[in-house]
């Protein structure tokens, strides 16, 4: 079924700003609360907020095989279970819809004033209902640079990275939207030279730029998916702020790993981006060598050419841009990712989360996290007002964008923006 919504010629009805992440080519899939106080699933064009459950109640579905709720839920997971092919008939038939030159919606001022809200009007929700969350670990920029940090600059790579996809458990339970602040977590650390661990907030908070992929109900318990199946269960994507407390982190990561230093916070931007909008953006992969083992090779473009930015905006100031990088990057591509996670047969559901790791680039500015930014601390970040940091600060703010680009379109992610609030205690 062709992807008639990727039309790089179409123009919407709707005022589209020049700079905007959300074209009608884009299309994203979010959840949000009216200013009526219902909660809808919803789409986004150039400042307008789309509910498509009113598009549903007023059937301009008709034709489309949908649950008579599918979009009057607070989830998308049920949307998501439907797979692939209903994924793109209802994404082509807003396009069309909101097409310059179909006024079957344009002309209906009762109908507009139903469906469609400003941006600012609506107040977003975390789009699924998240049953499980895996964060990897699939940057190899990332991956060298904290090995040389801790451990053999000549043996940076512990001997598994590079044949697995490197991956825990995280926590689904503090995964927030954007504009969600954030507590600095409490924590035991090992203070530089003490022999015994204290308890109390961390010092050592971190930002990691990720992005993470959003699947569909992909398999039974024991069965694997083959890696040249595995995009097919694979909705969208979401940018990524994986919080870490890296004190604490370094205290507790033996022998088990992330615990406490990762799972007390985790946020995302809102509106879901289908792998259809980004199919104009496949790129190369880098070049895996050694040779992946079969079950996890691929051919072909399985990366995708998404430009990430970081900034730092301290408490009622103006942000700095302190990092740039790019999704194209990873070494280890989705598809790898999702079918080593089930190649021992493990379940995957519809609404799981996969976060992609940190997102390291080759160059000093463009290292995904205050650690490589900074080197552990020794080499300060100035921001655009003087003060400097080496992690984050209680009421900094971390702002992560993401976005595609090429010659005809621009397709982006929005934001994801989190402040730390002081360590929490209860009284």
């Amino acid at each position: 079924m062709p992807i008639t919504a990727n039309d790089p010629n179409r123009k919407s009805w709707i005022n589209v700003p020049a700079t905007s992440d959300f074209p009608i080519q884009n299309i994203p899939f979010g959840v949000f609360l009216t200013k009526d106080d219902i909660i809808t699933i919803g789409t986004r064009i150039g400042d307008c907020a789309i509910d498509l459950g009113a598009m549903q109640q007023l059937n301009y579905f008709n034709g489309i095989e949908l649950t008579d709720d599918m979009f009057m839920q607070d989830t998308l997971n049920d949307f998501i279970s439907d797979g692939k092919k209903t994924w793109r008939l209802v994404r082509n038939r807003i396009a069309d819809i909101f097409d310059a030159t179909n006024p079957i919606l344009r002309d209906n001022e009762k109908h507009r004033d139903i469906i469609i809200f400003n941006i600012h009007e609506v107040e977003m929700q975390l789009p699924v209902l998240i049953g499980d969350y895996t964060d990897f670990y699939s940057s190899k920029e990332h991956a060298t640079n904290v090995g040389k940090m801790f451990r053999d600059p000549e043996n940076a790579l512990l001997p598994n990275w590079l044949h697995i996809p490197v991956g825990y458990h995280g926590r689904s339970s503090s995964i927030v939207p954007s504009g969600i602040p954030v507590h600095r977590p409490m924590g035991q650390t090992l203070p530089n030279g003490d022999t015994q661990p204290v308890f109390g907030p961390s010092r050592l908070v971190d930002f990691e730029l990720e992005t993470a992929f959003i699947t569909t109900d992909a398999n039974i318990m024991g069965e694997n998916i083959p890696v040249a199946e595995a995009e097919d269960y694979i909705f969208g994507m979401v940018l990524l702020n994986d919080w870490s407390a890296r004190d604490i982190q370094k205290w507790e990561y033996v022998p088990l790993g992330p615990f406490l230093a990762k799972n007390f916070a985790s946020s995302i931007s809102p509106w879901i981006v289908t792998m259809d909008a980004l199919e104009p953006f496949r790129t190369k992969s880098p070049k895996q060598e050694p040779a992946p083992l079969p079950y996890l090779q691929q051919k072909g473009k399985h990366a995708y050419d998404i430009h990430l930015e970081v900034f730092i905006a301290p408490d009622k100031k103006e942000p700095t841009l302190v990092s740039k990088s790019n999704f194209k990057y990873m070494y280890w591509s989705m598809a790898q990712q999702l079918a080593h996670h089930t190649s021992n047969g493990c379940k995957v559901n519809s609404g799981d989360m996969m976060g992609s790791g940190t997102i390291s680039g080759p160059t000093p500015d463009s290292f995904g996290s205050m650690l490589e930014l900074t080197w552990g601390g020794k080499n300060p970040i100035t921001l655009n007002d003087g003060s400097e940091r080496k992690f984050i600060n209680d009421n900094d703010t971390v702002i992560m964008k993401g976005y595609c680009q090429n010659s005809q379109i621009r397709i982006g992610f929005g934001e994801v923006s989190s402040k730390l609030l002081p360590a929490f205690v209860r009284k």
